[in-house]
């Protein structure tokens, strides 16, 4: 029987540092092999799973790289949690910019500041998997991407 080493809020913590440090080679080490993303912005294309999912730690690193390509300062404020037993979720505030290719869509060179929910569940010293949930249409307008602005 397997135990934790880190608590499930220390897990969530670790997966965030990977978004904000670009520390890609630390998702083995915190997700699970069957660890599964729920995101609206996971494209089609190029990410194991279908749109709006990325399957396992290899998808997940490329997920966020792709992320990352197309809004270099990408960053993930944690502005609460809430945790019991398997299960963490927290808001945060997202800001990015707008400055390279991303699921087909040409650099507008636009800020994104947005607030979203995720909700994770927690296995034996691994994420097993995070759901998103933003105002995706909000962001879309922020960055020029509706006929709106």
């Amino acid at each position: 029987m397997s135990h934790r080493t880190r608590t499930p809020e220390q897990l969530v913590s670790a997966y965030v540092d990977v978004w904000n440090e670009r520390a890609y080679q630390h998702i083995p080490e915190v997700v699970s092999e069957s660890f599964v993303l729920y995101d609206p912005a996971v494209p089609e294309e190029g990410i194991a799973g279908p749109r709006g999912e990325a399957h396992g730690p290899d998808a997940v690193a490329r997920f966020i790289r792709g992320v990352i390509a197309g809004f270099p300062d990408f960053h993930v404020r944690v502005l609460d949690t809430l945790a019991r037993d398997d299960v963490v979720m927290y808001e945060a505030e997202v800001t990015m910019t707008h400055e390279g290719e991303f699921d087909g869509m040409s650099p507008t060179g636009r800020d994104a500041r947005f607030r979203l929910m995720s909700t994770y569940l927690v296995g034996d010293d691994e994420l097993e998997e995070h759901r998103v949930y933003f105002d995706r249409l909000d962001v879309f307008a922020q960055l020029g991407l509706t006929d709106g602005e």
